[in-house]
């Protein structure tokens, strides 16, 4: 349990970090303190490290991680999009992160399409999982930095813009994060609550839905974690005037049939166009974070409902026509869903990944996948990394396929014939097989609340 703070709201800033050190819960006015100087330089490095590291080990009230949500959220531009005469909700939808994971560029514009207002701030990929924004940066022209007033016409016209934080939405997390990249306190899930819902707050939104991933191609490996991050979020996002519901959902196989950013993209184009099939587990998840969003939002009475409206949004094509529009009007290609592989850029090499044996696809460790992937320089391992956009794999197969000698694991594309000799390596030792098939995995382990 948390005590209560003991050392008064003025003083020292020693004594806030000792107070939390102890386990003492931090009053608002402390926190406030905190973000403070986080925003304008004043607090050291040392002494934010000190303070993260205390509430990594003794964590955060919801109450506390409200207040930090806040305070972080007001440290910079706060949009207000009740002004805009926009004639539906405000929604937006995050997720922890995994491999493969472009759902994203498929759900904005159709909860868009479905009358919602969708304005993504994503981030760009860090460690094994990849970032949406890197996603969006591979299509030539697209501008992933607009400034807040383009970003607020393009909402308007098309319904949904997936950029990348500005200066001016929560600078107070950048500080925090950078700081925490570097002093083993990424993993505090109220830094991690605060850090997301920051800049959600900002963003002026009506209500959010959270993907939480669980596996081993996410952050959070046990599903206790994964379930415990996201009553933080729930909670904190109460707390701080937010709307907020969760899905926990699997990651321990990438999600989709293709890694790599151009390679999501390509894949991402398909799906809207129905030019190809969409693969199952991919589909699913799209589905149940479409119908969630448009039930928090107040565009569909139940689950059922928001997933009858999504799958037509799909169907007739608006989904598809948002996209584009999103598109052109951030700077890209106007016919880029009509030809998607003119605007990307393609790997030099690319070659099959035979399996190791026969049998049965039984295991994947996604992190290792990523790792590969970041190995080929399609990820960072420094935020300051240069990503080589078209790297990565295609043809994916899905744990429980039977594996003949000529059924390739995957293809893998490769800027050097050694890069994708050492890409097939890594992917081949990232799997596993068996004699019998798996036994099935939901995709979706929790609706919260």
């Amino acid at each position: 349990m948390i005590k209560k703070f003991k050392g008064g709201e003025a003083g020292l800033f020693k004594d806030i970090i000792i107070a939390k050190r102890d386990g003492q819960a931090l009053p608002r006015a402390a926190i406030e303190r905190f973000v403070a100087g986080l925003s304008d330089g004043s607090l050291p490095a040392e002494q934010i490290s000190a303070l993260a590291m205390a509430i990594l080990l003794r964590g955060m009230s919801d109450q506390e991680t409200g207040w930090l949500t806040a305070a972080m959220a007001a440290s910079g531009t706060m949009l207000d999009w009740r002004g805009e005469g926009l004639p539906g909700p405000v929604v937006d939808k995050h997720s922890t992160g995994g491999v493969g994971d472009k759902v994203s560029l498929m759900l904005a514009p159709m909860v868009a399409a479905c009358g919602g207002f969708v304005p993504m701030i994503s981030g760009r990929g860090l460690g094994h999982t990849g970032g949406t924004l890197d996603k969006m940066a591979a299509i030539a022209g697209y501008r992933v930095d607009p400034d807040l007033a383009l970003f607020r016409k393009v909402v308007r016209a098309a319904g949904c813009a997936i950029i990348g934080q500005t200066r001016d939405l929560a600078p107070a997390d950048r500080r925090l994060y950078a700081i925490r990249d570097v002093t083993g306190t990424v993993e505090s899930i109220p830094l991690i609550t605060a850090s997301i819902l920051s800049k959600k707050v900002a963003a002026g939104l009506e209500a959010l839905v959270m993907d939480v991933k669980v596996g081993s191609g996410a952050f959070m490996r046990e599903q206790s974690q994964a379930q415990a991050l996201a009553q933080s979020i729930i909670g904190a996002g109460e707390a701080a005037g937010l709307r907020v519901r969760a899905l926990i959902t699997d990651m321990n196989e990438p999600l989709g049939s293709s890694i790599g950013n151009a390679l999501e993209v390509l894949e991402a184009a398909a799906y809207l166009t129905g030019s190809a099939p969409r693969e199952p587990r991919l589909h699913a998840i799209t589905m149940a974070l479409a119908a969630e969003m448009l039930v928090a939002s107040g565009l569909a009475p139940d689950r059922a409902a928001g997933h009858a409206r999504a799958e037509a949004a799909l169907a007739n094509g608006s989904a598809a026509e948002r996209f584009g529009r999103m598109v052109r009007a951030l700077g890209g290609p106007g016919d880029f869903l009509e030809a998607p592989q003119n605007y990307l850029a393609k790997a030099a090499f690319s070659a099959p990944i035979p399996a190791l044996r026969e049998g049965y696809l039984a295991a994947s460790d996604g992190r290792a996948i990523g790792n590969a992937l970041i190995a080929m320089g399609g990820g960072r391992s420094r935020q300051d990394d240069v990503l080589d956009l078209a790297v990565g794999f295609t043809q994916v197969q899905p744990l429980g396929t039977q594996m003949a000698p000529d059924t390739p694991l995957a293809i893998a594309h490769a800027s050097s014939q050694a890069a994708l000799e050492a890409a097939i390596a890594s992917f081949r030792t990232a799997c596993s097989f068996a004699d019998a098939p798996p036994a099935p995995r939901t995709v979706i382990t929790a609706y919260l609340p």
